[in-house]
């Protein structure tokens, strides 16, 4: 049954990682209603839905590898490739890095709640549609236009997805289409800048965590190449509903979830 549950948990995490949605608030909602965090335990649970989200975020290098290798060409600079895209990427990455660090015990015990969940999907919704009715006119079309101005308002803004429900893919879509980029290259962005934070959070939580996953390497394994493959589908589905829709059927999705979590939450409690 651990077995299942890992790879139930895995197409959650693929299908919910890169929409603006939250995977972490859905990872632990599913975790807790099923009983995976209970036999699984609750320290090896929250490290096992923390690691397996480097699955999903490989899956964004498979999709776009022409990107990626663009950023190894150290000589070519332009757009986003070379040095000038690793520094976005690094602009990025500092604010909440460095706020996860200082905030990181804190949010583990505070925040991982069912309540607490519900209400980040609920002020996340709220967000996406006011986002969608007053959002600025787009100044900004494509990744290779972003300048440090814009990778920067991301990052601060991605400082908010450290709230477990908020979502990373949400904080920095919605802070890019913010700052003036249109929401394709937004979202495209969101995927791109995933990569190093979440593979720094995965290491992070390595280091941390390795005693509580000590004996559940399978159920790892299994965790992380089923959230791979449902991230790799995501990805390539999602900017194909963007290009013919907008945000507003995800802000409307979370707070139905979030109503129904709440519900859950006095119902079991």
């Amino acid at each position: 049954m651990e077995n299942l549950w890992a790879a139930l948990m895995g197409v959650v995490e693929g299908l919910t990682e890169f929409l603006p949605i939250s995977s972490t608030g859905h990872l632990i909602l599913v975790g807790h209603f099923s009983g995976f965090e209970a036999r699984l335990g609750k320290d090896a649970a929250d490290a096992f839905e923390i690691v397996i989200q480097l699955g999903a975020i490989l899956a964004v290098v498979a999709a776009y590898p022409g990107r990626f290798t663009g950023l190894l060409r150290l000589k070519d600079n332009r757009g986003f490739s070379g040095l000038r895209g690793i520094g976005l990427l690094v602009i990025t990455s500092i604010p909440a890095s460095i706020v996860g660090l200082l905030t990181h015990h804190f949010i583990k015990e505070k925040l991982f709640s069912t309540i607490t969940v519900a209400a980040a999907l609920a002020v996340g919704a709220v967000w996406i549609l006011l986002t969608e009715l007053w959002r600025p006119r787009p100044r900004l079309d494509g990744v290779d236009a972003l300048t440090w101005r814009e990778a920067l308002a991301v990052g601060l803004f991605q400082c908010l997805s450290l709230w477990p429900g908020m979502s990373r893919a949400a904080s920095t879509i919605l802070g890019g289409m913010i700052s003036g980029v249109d929401r394709k290259t937004a979202t495209e962005y969101s995927f791109f800048a995933a990569v190093p934070i979440m593979i720094a959070a995965t290491i992070f939580e390595l280091h941390n965590s390795y005693a509580s996953l000590a004996g559940h390497f399978q159920i790892l394994a299994i965790g992380f190449v089923v959230s791979f493959i449902f991230a790799w589908l995501a990805v390539k589905s999602f900017i194909h509903f963007l290009s013919r829709h907008t945000l507003v059927p995800f802000g409307w999705y979370r707070l139905a979830l979030a109503a129904v979590v709440v519900w859950f939450a006095f119902a079991q409690g």
